[in-house]
Order: C-alpha cells, then structure tokens, then sequence
C-alpha cells in the first residue's frame, strides 16, 4: 500500500514501550505466582512493589511518547522549528542535516528554503526506528525532490572542507558514539561549511560533562575567525516544553549553537 503520510516515528521509540510492557507482564506473573507459592507475603510484595514503579514509569514514558508525536503533542516538531527560525540562510545553495533519523528536520529545511539542494545523513543504528527507506518515502510524499538521504558518520563525514552553504543538526551529537569528545563532532560539521555559511546545530550543550563551558566554546569560534556564534543555553526552559518532560534522563540542558562562519 502507498504511503501517502510521512512516518517521522518518535523519539520515545515503540520498540521499547513494548519492551517495557513484556518486562511488566512477566513481573505481574512472577508477582501472582510468589504470592500463592509461598507462605511469606514478602518476596511478592516486593516484586510487586518493583512492578508498580515499572508501570508509572511506562505510563510517564507514554505521555512523553504523545507529547513527541508530530501529530498530537508536536513537541518535535517545534524543536525543528526554533532551529530553523535560527538559521539566518537565504536558501541558495546546499543545506546538510547531520544524524537526519526519520528526514523530518531535512523536510522542514526543505520546505523552508524551496531554492535549496539537501542532503541528510545518518548512521541509523539498530536501536533507533529509523531508516534511509523511511527518510526517502517521507520525503516523496512531503514532495522533497530536492533532498537525497545517505549513511554516514557524524564524527567523519565524507565531504570536503566548505562543501555546504548550511549545517544543521537537532540532538545527535551526544548520541555519536565514534568520537568521545563531542567538540570535535561539532567541530567536524563546522569543518564542511563554506566561509560565510549558516549553521543551526541544537544537542545538549547545556550539560558540562558533555560538552564543557560552550560560551567559552563559542569564544574560541570567534576568535578563530567565524562571523558570528551566538549560543542559547537551556532552551527546553523557554515556555514550549512542559515541565514534566524536563526530567535529566528526557530533555534536560538543551542548548541552540547557531551562526555564520
């Protein structure tokens, strides 16, 4: 059957919603079976106890599924948005979107500049839905046939020094995993922007043990001859996420680095 609406999956993967159902089912079991077994009610209370976090923590990790959904709660889509409202780029030339997952942020790039050619990549690993197939079939329904998709590696990509007019990337650098030290990932999508070229690149530059002091970062950029840096700490506080999704381990110490070089 053709698909005739984009498929931009989530960032609460279904995969492991399930996972975490199986893992409360077989609790349940081993609960009930303690319970009528033996002549303590102690080892199942406890069991049980475990399954009653388990299940809130499911029923949190639900809504912040519904809350990433593009098409109920939007809250990635918005996170694409405010990057692309912060890429001061007329739209001529080439844009590449670095870790592009399901295409949703290279498709908005692309309706956005409709004079630009782009280009997404990804590794797309096993643990995340998304795949070059799911990118291309999205794309074509959302009419994007000036964008192309291939597999490449955010801390080596295989383009020459200033090969793009635009740099892009939404929460993806903290996930490479080929490259401890993600200054240098950041410095790896700088490398392919041309002089004078825009750059939006959104990850969780605001947590230290990732990523240091980034004003300091964004000194060093300046200093080094780049036009213009500028750097948004804590954007996951500026009014369109919802304090429950702020949690360390959802969307915490979210930062915009975004500029001219």
């Amino acid at each position: 059957m053709k698909q005739t609406k984009p498929d931009y999956g989530n960032w609460v993967p279904l995969a492991v919603m399930r996972t975490l159902a199986v893992v409360m089912a077989v609790l349940l079991s081993g609960t009930v079976l303690l319970l009528i077994l033996l002549p303590t009610l102690v080892p199942g209370s406890l069991l049980g106890a475990l399954l009653a976090v388990l299940l809130i923590f499911w029923l949190y990790m639900l809504r912040c599924r519904h809350l990433f959904d593009f098409n109920r709660g939007g809250l990635m889509g918005k996170f694409h948005q405010y990057l692309v409202d912060h890429l001061d780029w007329g739209g001529n030339g080439t844009l590449l979107d670095i870790g592009c997952g399901s295409g949703a942020l290279t498709i908005r790039c692309a309706k956005a500049f409709p004079q630009a050619r782009l280009t997404g990549i990804d590794y797309w690993s096993a643990e995340w839905s998304y795949a070059k197939e799911q990118c291309e079939r999205n794309a074509a329904v959302e009419g994007g046939d000036r964008v192309t998709f291939q597999k490449g590696d955010a801390a080596h990509l295989a383009f020459p020094d200033g090969a793009f007019d635009a740099v892009v990337s939404n929460f993806v650098f903290h996930e490479v995993r080929s490259e401890r030290d993600k200054r240098k990932v950041v410095r790896e999508a700088l490398r392919v922007l041309k002089k004078g070229g825009a750059f939006a690149l959104q990850d969780l530059f605001a947590q230290p043990k990732l990523y240091g002091d980034m004003e300091q970062f964004a000194e060093e950029l300046r200093r080094e001859g780049f036009q213009e840096v500028r750097y948004i700490p804590n954007v996951e506080k500026l009014g369109f996420v919802p304090g429950y999704a702020q949690s360390p381990w959802m969307l915490s110490g979210v930062g915009l680095l975004y500029g001219k070089k």
